[in-house]
């Protein structure tokens, strides 16, 4: 086979209807659009309308809420740390922050802080200052020897447990 002999499968392309072209073309005339009103004419959306009566979205009961004062938190898992440090992407002796999770490229960016999470394991002696942290997590960080102070970043809201820095 030959570059120039390549072809596409049988059937597997179709020429595009010409439509408008007259009525022995079997698409002349209104050209597929039925006739006359609103939805034959050109530039018309009408999504969701029913004809006057209360359209399906409207009926529908609405649920839940969006919470405006939600913190935006990246979800960080002690073995994801745990690989970083083996790589030498993050420093054994230095505190990790939202900073160097950053820079080590663990996160892609720093959102509203940074919540500790406990799977995977950790062997290494670590301090942290992170915006939350789990209860495994803490467990498992100061049975590695290491410590967690949990701060409170500018501008995140504080709801929730607040747990007290270990």
């Amino acid at each position: 086979m030959k570059l120039n002999e390549i072809r596409d499968n049988e059937g597997a392309t179709k020429n595009r209807m010409r439509v408008g072209r007259g009525i022995g073309s079997g698409k002349g005339k209104t050209a597929g659009r039925g006739v006359k009103g609103q939805k034959a004419r050109t530039g018309v959306s009408i999504k969701g309308f029913e004809g006057g009566q209360m359209p399906l979205h409207r009926r529908l009961p609405k649920r839940g809420f969006n919470n405006i004062h939600a913190a935006d938190l990246n979800e960080v898992n002690l073995g994801r740390v745990q690989e970083a440090i083996e790589a030498g992407k993050l420093d054994k002796g230095a505190t990790v922050t939202v900073d160097a999770l950053v820079k080590a490229g663990i996160i892609a960016r720093a959102r509203d802080g940074v919540k500790l999470l406990g799977v995977g394991d950790l062997t290494t002696k670590l301090a942290f200052e992170v915006t939350r942290a789990s209860k495994s997590a803490i467990e498992a960080v100061e049975k590695a020897g290491g410590s967690v102070t949990v701060v409170y970043a500018s501008g995140v809201s504080t709801r929730g447990s607040a747990q007290a820095t270990a």
